[in-house]
């Protein structure tokens, strides 16, 4: 039986995979483009990027509540109510895309912690202003990838997630390195790319929706309904914290930078390409984590007890062993895999003290990751929300300002603290997901 399991966690996991890699190559496509033109543009897509992730990982956060909705109805054979779960998905990532994109076009509150460069701000600032309209396509999509995900229905996903990554480093390339309108946008060419592709996925999922087999089979887009408060106070009950837990997750990576941003360009730069490999390798256990939530969702709602345990099984083995050989294999490889990413010898030389960090923390990441995406297939968010902020920004971002400017261990502080969180989130998230299991197995 586990073996069963384990073979439906591939299979539903290899597509989430690639999708997720995709959606951080670009990212990627970003950071390496933009180290051919300057670290100037590095450094701006450094800070701005990481601001940008937060503010949609957290709003998007909100949003993967139609996930263990959407998975205990279909496990409970309720397929009738799916499709309004979805239509209320998607009201709210409308009305939630306002805040955030005011915040993007007004960012001023959080550039003006950081003594980053007059330059670098200014570059920050233009990249951010013009991500900031493609914020309700972004949501919009992410509502559509929790339902598909929760369906057990991930192929398209990654087929519009590669299509979109080609897109975009054609686009990235030729907008910000090639000057395809006059002169090399840099920085914003990034920014327009990034715009577009997000459109277009939009575009993309409500094609699929209205014309392929999950839409001909649940019309969401049949009997249109408006918001409706009742749907949408479980979804904000689930997503409020689970978009609060991936804020805090996301944040205590991406503001590194701020808190970086004095000790020059340079540390900026080679920080990020560690970040970008870092969130490469995190794709693993995430695209597991996901398929797990999926597979011990419906396992509750049709209260099939031991294929929840299975599943969960099956989910922890495969994202600590994949997840540590992983690590393991970006430690090897990390020179020539870092001069990929720039040209530059200091920003080489920042990026390879740091990659040892990223390998040594992959078991506990990968088990965190697990146990927190099972805790949301149970409708548990409250209190591994609590455990996050702890120990991500608590001993994370807290702790590693101390390490790096108290005890003058530089960005490398912050990494050490990194993996000091990740292992405190394990030992405590894995109690509390046995626990909630347990207490919904003596209630049904």
């Amino acid at each position: 039986m586990l073996l069963t399991a384990i073979r439906g966690l591939i299979a539903h996991a290899l597509p989430i995979f690639v999708a997720q890699l995709a959606s951080i190559g670009m990212m990627v496509v970003d950071t390496a483009v933009l180290g051919h033109v300057s670290p100037l543009d590095l450094a701006a897509v450094a800070i701005g990027g990481g601001i940008h992730i937060a503010v949609v990982f957290a709003l998007a956060g909100v949003m993967q509540a139609v996930g263990p909705v959407v998975a205990q109805l279909h496990g409970a054979r309720r397929d009738g109510e799916v499709s309004e779960v979805l239509q209320q998905g998607f009201w709210l990532a409308l009305l939630l895309a306002l805040p955030g994109m005011a915040f993007l076009l007004h960012p001023g509150a959080v550039l003006g912690l950081s003594g980053m460069d007059e330059i670098v701000e200014a570059k920050v600032r233009a990249y951010l202003g013009l991500l900031a309209w493609g914020l309700p396509a972004s949501l919009c999509y992410r509502t559509f990838y929790a339902f598909c995900n929760a369906l057990g229905k991930p192929r398209v996903l990654m087929g519009v997630g590669l299509a979109a990554l080609a897109l975009h480093a054609v686009l990235a390339w030729g907008l910000a390195l090639a000057g395809w309108f006059g002169e090399p946008l840099g920085v914003a060419g990034c920014a327009w790319s990034n715009v577009i592709i997000a459109w277009l996925a939009c575009f993309a999922a409500a094609a699929y929706l209205g014309l392929g087999p999950l839409g001909r089979r649940y019309r969401p887009f049949a009997a249109w309904r408006g918001p409706r408060w009742r749907h949408w106070r479980e979804l904000l009950r689930l997503g409020v914290p689970m978009g609060v837990s991936n804020f805090i997750e996301i944040t205590s990576f991406t503001l590194i930078p701020l808190f970086i941003a004095g000790l020059g360009a340079t540390v900026v730069a080679g920080h990020r390409i560690v970040a970008n490999l870092s969130a490469l390798v995190y794709m693993l256990p995430l695209a597991l984590a996901i398929a797990t939530m999926a597979a011990v969702g419906q396992a509750i709602g049709g209260r099939d007890w031991k294929w929840v345990r299975v599943n969960v099984r099956a989910g922890l083995l495969l994202a600590a062993l994949l997840s540590t050989l992983a690590g393991l294999a970006l430690w090897l490889a990390a020179a020539p895999i870092v001069a990929a990413y720039t040209d530059d010898p200091a920003v080489r030389l920042v990026a390879l003290g740091l990659v040892i960090y990223i390998a040594v923390y992959q078991f506990f990441d990968a088990a965190q990751t697990i146990a927190g995406h099972v805790l949301r297939a149970c409708r548990v968010t409250f209190l591994p929300m609590l455990v996050q902020l702890l120990c991500f920004w608590g001993v994370g971002l807290l702790g590693g300002a101390w390490l790096c400017f108290g005890w003058s261990l530089g960005v490398a502080g912050f990494w050490l603290a990194a993996v000091l969180g990740l292992l405190l989130a394990a030992a405590l998230l894995l109690p509390l997901m046995g626990r909630a299991l347990r207490a919904l197995e003596s209630a049904s």
